[in-house]
This record gives C-alpha cells, sequence and structure tokens, in this order.
C-alpha cells in the first residue's frame, strides 16, 4: 500500500491543532464533528488516532421510492488507508454498525471507522483493536428500518447543531478529542498553518511554565490571541 504523504503528515497533529489551522481558514467550527466520540479500542483513553481519506457510506430509511447500492456490500469496496463514515438517519434507534464490518474493514486496510449514528458489538471491535468512533451504541440490527443507499457520496451530518458536509476523500482524523473533517483541497494550507502554530503554542506554554501570564505569552508568541 502506498503511504498518502498528506495522512502521513497529519499523525503529528491533534484534532484541535488541524482546527485551529482550518479556523484561520475561515472553515466552520474548525472541521469539528459534533458529537463523535471514541467507542473501541477504548471508551475515550488511551493515544488512539486515525487519519486517513473518507469513505463514505450513506444509509436511508426504507420507503417504497428509496434506492439501493448495486449488487455487492459496501464493506467489500474499502480501499486501503481509508477512514470509512456511516451516515445514518436521525432519530434511528438501530445500529448501522457491527463487529463483522470491522473484522472485514480491518483486513482490507481500513485504519478506523466513524458513524454518524449507533454501533454495536462493541466488546468485537475493542478485541480486534480497531478504532470506531460513534454517536451511540445499541443492539439491533439496521435491516428493519434502513438500507445502504449509496456509497462514496457527499453525506451531511445529523446535528441540530450545525451543518457539516463530508464528502469522499476529505480527511477524517479523530482522536480524544473528537473527529474533524479536513477538506482535501484545504490540506496542504493546514499543514503549512499547523507547524509554527503548534510551536508558538509549545513556547507559550514554558513561558507560562516560568512565570509569565497567559496574555503576556501569547502576545509574544501568537499573532492572534
Amino acid at each position: 500500500m502506498t503511504q498518502d504523504p498528506i495522512a502521513t503528515a497529519l499523525h503529528a497533529f491533534s484534532t484541535c491543532d488541524i482546527s485551529d489551522a482550518l479556523l484561520k481558514l475561515n472553515q466552520p467550527h474548525g472541521g469539528f464533528l459534533a458529537d463523535l466520540t471514541l467507542w473501541s479500542p477504548k471508551r475515550q483513553e488511551g493515544p488512539t488516532k486515525v487519519v486517513g481519506s473518507a469513505y463514505t457510506v450513506k444509509y436511508v430509511r426504507h420507503t417504497k421510492n428509496s434506492k439501493t447500492t448495486e449488487s455487492g456490500h459496501y464493506i467489500d469496496s474499502i480501499p486501503p488507508g481509508s477512514v470509512v463514515f456511516v451516515s445514518a438517519p436521525p432519530n434511528i434507534v438501530n445500529a448501522v454498525y457491527g463487529g463483522l464490518m470491522s473484522n472485514r474493514a480491518k483486513v482490507a486496510g481500513a485504519v478506523g471507522t466513524v458513524v454518524d449514528g449507533r454501533i454495536r458489538d462493541l466488546n468485537e471491535h475493542r478485541e480486534l483493536d480497531y478504532p470506531v468512533f460513534a454517536r451511540n451504541v445499541g443492539t439491533a440490527s439496521p435491516y428493519e428500518v434502513v438500507h445502504v443507499s449509496e456509497i462514496n457520496v457527499p453525506v451531511r451530518l445529523q446535528s441540530t447543531e450545525q451543518e457539516a458536509i463530508i464528502n469522499p476523500g476529505d480527511y477524517l482524523v479523530g482522536d480524544l478529542n473528537g473527529v474533524v473533517c479536513l477538506p482535501r483541497h484545504l490540506a496542504e494550507k493546514v499543514l503549512a498553518l499547523m507547524g509554527p502554530q503548534v510551536e508558538a503554542d509549545r513556547l507559550i506554554a514554558l513561558d507560562i511554565q516560568q512565570g509569565k501570564s497567559f496574555l503576556e505569552a501569547s502576545k509574544e508568541h501568537r499573532s492572534v490571541p
């Protein structure tokens, strides 16, 4: 598998670093995707970080007119190095992602999964040591209420707090702080901003530890507070 140099470079930075850079580029909410938190391999604990290109999966409610994907299962076409992003309709109690999906995703070379909805089989994901971010957990499979309608299409985050679109190929970065969507066309600009930004924060922290006020240290090392 050929390593994506941008994904490799992004590993050196936190989701907060990426959000700070995206805010400087006027990206709403710094790319943050609300309420998607780490459930596996541990619940909001440890050094887990995922970085990869978004492979999007869109679930919709069953209706007479809702279309389905082509024959086959989305989980069998994941490109290596991807972060699987599963989008569920709002107010779905059923889980839309389970242990068998993580088994297949890991074998395919995916680096993690983000579920905008519920997951199940939590112990299976953890036994695989496979990173999964989600809104919540559940027990019921999705088949009675929803089905996959499309893959690798833009999907909208189910949130009442923000408007956010995840496009196929955008960089998804997840850690203990949450999940950030970095638009692919902004990735190089973000990387260029983050090096000086992180160094400034390091110098500010050193000055604070030596007795300076936050404001004083910030004025010295940052162009803006």
